[in-house]
């Protein structure tokens, strides 16, 4: 969405700011150096352990401050008066490139991280703004090399500190300015924050592991924006505690917004075979296989659970997973899915399926398993189905496998079972 007009021409009194956020002033109070702040601020500022005046760097006789109640009049009056001539609720610190530059510049400077939270705050607005600001800040050479050092600044072992919460507000601009962005910016974000793998990749696990739901997501989803090739992907699994914690957030009792992304993230690293054999002794089969025996699972989560199935099943380790012991269980959470969910699960099923009985089959018990809980029938209605070729081809080879032929006792069973199943 475009920076709205009113915001365009509207112009601030550089008055009415206050000097250490840039944002205009709800509670302005005066310092005994004369310089006015908004209470919030300067508050922190003072709280800090700082004697000084931000603006002037006088050191402070008194720490006390007063209301400027003449200037909050102003500022009232004046806002009052922008509302009614825009329509709009009173502005809520009106963002320049100017101002925003400068914001950076503070952030890079500062050492104060009270002071560099509330420009850092102000950049994330900016960025959530427009698509336009978000071009802007991420063309700028120094922007996401900052970002980076404040994620690798978090320590693990911290209390909820500035520093923690300067991280987070780094990685939501992160997933605010690359999601859906292009590989040339995967690839640069990728190369920096793997750099010092310790530090971010610690600052992404202590957000996923601590942070509220909306940080847990967007952790993720920087961690699958940073998957670009194979070595990273390699790299992010191996990184202590980063792959069990993904796995933990697929249970089927997790938020199915953060399911959905911490599948996609898995999906993603499961490119590589070795984060397949990992994935396969994490237990990640387990997660999957009680989803899909959950009936009431959204239909991203579970498209995206039978393609990381899908995509576990290629490896030995994963067969013998989905076959041995309980697996079977799996295997019949695979086969209810057919045609029960989506075109695109069905065809991850049928897949699965393939994969198990026809390709490799290495275990009588799978195909024993799709017979028992009416598989054969379900596979014929595929093959009358819509789906694509190469789709009904598996399931054709699925029923010789099967050893099923059309002989007059299965299509009669086929006939009546057919109009029970309603495809989607």
């Amino acid at each position: 969405m475009g920076r709205d007009e009113t915001e365009t021409y509207i112009t601030v009194p550089s008055l009415f700011r206050c000097p250490i956020s840039l944002d205009v002033m709800r509670s302005p109070v005066s310092l005994c150096t004369g310089v006015t702040y908004d209470r919030a601020s300067i508050q922190r500022w003072l709280d800090g352990g700082n004697n000084t005046c931000p603006a002037t760097m006088q050191i402070l006789r008194t720490k006390d401050f007063v209301p400027n109640l003449t200037l909050q009049r102003l500022i009232k009056a004046w806002s009052d008066s922008v509302g009614r001539r825009a329509g709009v609720s009173p502005p809520r610190g009106i963002l320049t490139v100017e101002e925003v530059t400068e914001s950076l510049r503070r952030l890079s400077l500062e050492k104060d991280d009270e002071i560099r939270l509330e420009n850092l705050s102000r950049i994330v607005r900016f960025a959530k703004d427009s698509e336009a600001n978000r071009e802007f800040l991420w063309k700028r050479k120094d922007f996401a090399p900052m970002l980076v050092h404040i994620i690798a600044a978090v320590d693990g072992g911290t209390r909820a500190t500035a520093k923690i919460k300067l991280g987070l507000l780094a990685i939501m601009i992160l997933d605010t300015i690359i999601k859906g962005g292009k590989e040339r910016d995967r690839e640069r974000l990728s190369k920096l924050m793997l750099t010092d793998v310790g530090g971010c990749l610690t600052a992404l696990l202590l957000a996923i592991r601590r942070g509220n739901l909306e940080t847990k997501i967007e952790s993720v989803r920087v961690l699958e924006m940073i998957s670009f090739d194979q070595k990273s992907k390699e790299i992010i699994s191996e990184r202590e505690g980063i792959v069990p914690e993904l796995i933990k957030s697929i249970s089927s009792e997790t938020d199915p917004s953060l399911m959905e992304a911490s599948l996609s993230f898995l999906i993603t690293i499961s490119a590589s075979k070795r984060v397949r054999s990992k994935l396969v002794a994490e237990k990640t089969i387990t997660k999957i296989k009680d989803i899909l025996l959950t009936e009431t699972t959204s239909v991203a989560v579970t498209e995206k659970s039978l393609k990381l199935l899908e995509t576990l099943s290629s490896n030995r380790e994963g067969r013998s997973e989905i076959c041995g012991g309980d697996g079977w269980r799996c295997l019949e959470g695979v086969v209810r899915k057919l045609l029960k969910v989506s075109a695109t699960a069905t065809e991850h099923a049928v897949t699965i399926l393939w994969c198990l009985c026809y390709v490799f089959r290495e275990d009588k018990r799978a195909k024993e398993t799709v017979v028992r809980c009416n598989g054969v029938t379900k596979l014929l209605v595929v093959i009358q189905s819509s789906c694509s070729p190469v789709v009904r081809q598996m399931a054709k080879d699925l029923i010789k496998v099967l050893k099923v032929n059309t002989s007059a006792s299965v299509l009669s069973a086929y006939e009546t079972n057919t109009t029970h199943i309603t495809p989607f």
